[in-house]
Parts: structure tokens; sequence; C-alpha cells
């Protein structure tokens, strides 16, 4: 089963975040940051929203940066994703 988000709507699916530091220490689970870093699974059309015409600017596979609390949580076939407006997307990672 996949995902197809409809109109501005992108799936996204976190990126883990690290466990140890750069210098090697390993860290508990309440200090790591949560994951704002995510790779896109699957893209809507864009069109016409509110009025507006929204084009998407991001791809599968592409890695971003997003607001921290943004979106819809879903878990599908034992794999979780967020699915969020284009607007909620703050940055590409390149």
């Amino acid at each position: 089963m996949a995902i197809k988000p409809l109109s501005d709507r992108v799936v996204l699916k976190a990126i883990e975040a690290e466990e140890t530091t750069k210098s090697g220490l390993f860290l508990s689970s309440a200090a790591q940051e949560k994951p704002v870093t995510a790779e896109v699974a699957a893209v809507g059309p864009g069109g016409i929203v509110d009025g507006k015409e929204v084009v998407m600017t991001v791809k599968p596979g592409d890695k971003v940066i997003t607001s921290q609390y943004s979106g819809t949580k879903v878990k599908l076939d034992g794999e979780e994703y967020t699915i969020v407006k284009i607007s909620d997307i703050l940055a590409i990672v390149e």
C-alpha cells in the first residue's frame, strides 16, 4: 500500500536522530533532538489552493527541514510518516 498525497501536501519519512556526538559520546534517548530533517516520500500535484497557485518545489528523495510540530503523523505497514503542507517545509538540504 502507498500514500498518495493530494493538493499541496507532501509525505515525509523522518531521518533518525544521531545516537552519538561527533566526539563519540552516546546520547540517551531523552538527550537526542527530535528530528526535523526528513526525506520526501511522495509529493502531491499542487495546483490551485485557496485561490492561489501552489507550485511543488520538492521531489521524492529530497532531504528537507520542517517545522518541529507540523503535519499529521500516520503509520502504514509498520512505517511512520508525516503529511505536511508544502508551506511547512522550511528548506531543502543539499
